[in-house]
């Protein structure tokens, strides 16, 4: 009987670990994603990825509206 209640004691546990690594990963995975999609929204636009914002530079010519309106399909 003592090793059911060990079991059933290490199943709790662990799906309790399982809830406490997801609660931490999927805002950090979400965040990277939507900065991966931001920063290839920016370089296909033509601008620069500068300062967690997408500016013109390096001899592209930069269209903001491309930008934008590929940053609001994305995040769909």
């Amino acid at each position: 009987m003592k090793e059911a209640a060990g079991e059933a004691n290490m199943t709790v546990i662990t799906i309790i670990l399982i809830g406490v690594i997801a609660a931490i990963a999927i805002p950090l995975v979400t965040s990277l994603m939507s900065n991966t999609a931001k920063r290839t929204c920016c370089s296909d636009a033509g601008g620069v990825w500068k300062n967690n914002t997408c500016t013109s530079g390096g001899g592209n010519v930069y269209n903001s509206a491309d930008y934008s309106t590929c940053v609001s399909n994305a995040s769909k």
